[in-house]
């Protein structure tokens, strides 16, 4: 499955595969976004798959909103791997 990003202003939804072969889709959907936006809500309640690729995409656009002060929520149960990668440790 690929990688689909849906939104309606400033409400985005991350459906499918967020993994090494997907992740530039993320990072070109989300480049320069605080721009646009002050307060974003990512949802990834559809995702089925996260890698470490991925996880490092959301940690780094958490990073961003963080630096430049602008709000981000990250909503939804998401998939079982984004949990084992922060249980495990191993998320950057």
């Amino acid at each position: 499955m690929e990688l689909e990003i849906t939104h309606h202003n400033n409400f985005f939804k991350v459906k499918g595969v967020l993994d090494r072969k997907t992740v530039n889709v993320f990072q070109e959907e989300f480049r320069n976004i605080f721009e646009k936006f002050s307060v974003l809500t990512l949802s990834i309640e559809n995702l089925s798959h996260i890698d470490r690729y991925g996880v490092n995409a959301l940690a780094q656009l958490h990073n961003e909103s963080i630096n430049k002060g602008k709000s981000l929520s990250i909503i939804g149960m998401g998939c079982d791997d984004l949990y084992e990668h922060f249980k495990a440790g191993s998320a950057a």
